[in-house]
């Protein structure tokens, strides 16, 4: 089929689309409808004895239908659920001696899909269903493409619209005939309302920072890379907010928080997506050991927020946010899983540990890669109920402070669950002198070939030396709490819209086969 091909469906859709036009009846109409009910509230508030609800208006998509000569029902769907809804000829076609709006336009020209507003009033059927007696009907929106209808029996589900390349593709769809979703991005908002609630009770201010900068800091990650015509000059999508929020708190704030859209130019997988959402809070005079009480205080309050309860289920495990978590150090977690103490070892010790542990490395890692690696290999999968790792090697953590009683170690953990990181959190390095020598050591692992390695930012530098207090930072991936606590296995069942390969159209075929045969 071509690009412009239409289906047979989707031709007799557009004929009746034009029959629609000839009677009179504007298939797109731009007047407001006035909608006074929801399903879920006639659902919820309903009482037959009271017979409330005698003058209600809803609108939603048609999903079923039952046409029984001068009666029918059918199913509307709105943002809320479904509510089944009766109409008689002989209602909403008063004054029309050939019932146009119900024998051609309900019956033959309306199909699944189309957007329909009705009004009427509730009532409880013979068969027990609640159900609204429509008055007065109107179309508000003609489906052109059919849906991919889930059908049932028996209480099998038929053609399920499950293919998850075509829902996270096709996401309208998705939500329209698996309503299940929406409650998945319902849970999403909750979560951030929670938190930002959380940090607006206790003072802090929530803020905005550049997503275009001159020069990608606060993480080890691959940027995006654009330019500036007005400006000629090259700039980075985001990698993280770091930097200018710790600004901020030289600038005198005591507490900062920004809900963030970072990018990252790396792989796609099932916790990984290109572009994604982070949270990161700064505040000053704390440190690492207070943040970590402060984030139990936090993911706990959202657990109790989405379930009432702090055990929360992720696959075939319970997960249990109830404070206080486990905490490890790298170092012990590292010795326990393996035998082999990384302190003090230089990175050809580290190396040879490496090829004996048979964990994978290249050239371009430095000591904080080769430690990662072997934690990485041997110890995150097991780390289930949440964990606090704690005490990072300075080469792992170039912005943060050095631990107070151990300088080879950084004031830094990470909160893992269910085996995979959820937060990073650190006592912020805040002297100039010193962040200053980080970078130049940054500097030489990306002239080694570490193209994650972070850039020098003398402007950051610069801000720094102006003095900015004793701080604690955390940064926690939005995307990665909403798939634990919504218990979906995959980023892109978080994500409205998550990055996807080109559809593969005839276009596409046809630059492909250009390319081929150049």
């Amino acid at each position: 089929m071509s690009v412009n091909e239409l289906s047979e469906q989707e031709q007799i859709r557009r004929n009746s689309l034009e029959e629609l036009r000839k009677l009179g009846i504007e298939p797109y109409p731009a007047a407001e409808y006035k909608v006074t009910a929801t399903a879920a509230e006639l659902a919820a508030n309903y009482s037959d004895e009271k017979k409330n609800y005698q003058d209600v208006t809803l609108a939603g998509r048609i999903m079923k239908r039952r046409i029984m000569g001068s009666a029918s029902f059918f199913e509307l769907q709105d943002h809320t659920g479904t509510i089944q809804v009766y109409i008689r000829r002989d209602d909403v076609c008063q004054g029309d001696p050939e019932s146009t709006l119900y024998n051609k336009v309900f019956k033959k020209l309306l199909d699944i899909g189309d957007i329909v507003g009705v009004r009427g009033f509730v009532f409880i059927t013979k068969t027990g269903e609640l159900s609204v007696h429509c008055k007065e009907f109107k179309l508000l929106s003609k489906s052109l493409r059919p849906l991919p209808i889930v059908k049932e029996k028996d209480g099998q589900v038929y053609d399920a619209f499950s293919d998850p390349e075509q829902r996270y593709r096709h996401r309208y769809v998705d939500l329209v005939v698996n309503p299940q979703v929406k409650d998945v991005f319902l849970k999403r908002a909750k979560i951030i309302n929670t938190m930002r609630q959380f940090f607006n009770e206790k003072g802090y201010l929530e803020v905005e920072t550049p997503i275009l900068q001159p020069i990608p800091g606060g993480a080890a990650a691959r940027p995006f890379i654009t330019h500036h015509n007005a400006l000629d000059i090259p700039l980075y999508l985001r990698i993280a907010n770091e930097l200018y929020l710790k600004r901020l708190i030289v600038g005198g704030y005591d507490g900062v928080f920004e809900f963030a859209k970072d990018f990252r130019n790396e792989g796609m997988d099932r916790t990984h997506n290109p572009e994604f959402t982070v949270m990161e809070i700064y505040i000053a005079y704390k440190d690492y050991l207070w943040m970590m009480d402060f984030v139990e205080e936090m993911i706990e309050r959202v657990a109790l927020a989405l379930h009432g309860q702090t055990e929360v289920p992720m696959g075939d495990r319970k997960i249990d946010f109830k404070r206080p978590f486990r905490r490890v150090t790298m170092t012990d977690a590292i010795r326990e899983k393996t035998g082999f103490d990384i302190t003090g070892k230089t990175e050809d010790e580290l190396r040879a540990a490496c090829k004996e542990l048979n964990v994978e490395v290249d050239k371009t890692m430095g000591k904080g890669k080769l430690i990662d690696a072997i934690f990485g290999e041997y110890c995150e999968a097991d780390l289930i109920q949440p964990t606090f790792v704690m005490d990072y090697p300075i080469e792992m953590s170039p912005l943060c402070k050095r631990h107070r009683s151990n300088p080879e170690l950084t004031e830094r953990f990470e909160l893992f669950v269910n085996g995979k990181e959820l937060c990073n959190a650190y006592s912020e390095l805040n002297d100039p002198i010193d962040q200053l020598e980080r970078f130049q050591d940054q500097l030489r692992l990306s002239e080694k070939g570490d193209d994650e390695a972070m850039f020098i930012d003398m402007d950051f530098v610069r801000a720094l030396e102006y003095g900015m207090p004793t701080c604690s930072g955390m940064g926690i991936g939005i995307d990665r709490l909403t798939m634990f606590m919504t218990n979906q296995p995959s980023i892109q069942d978080v994500l409205f819209f998550p990055q996807m390969r080109p559809e593969k159209t005839v276009q596409n075929q046809n630059k492909e086969e250009d390319k081929t045969e150049n």
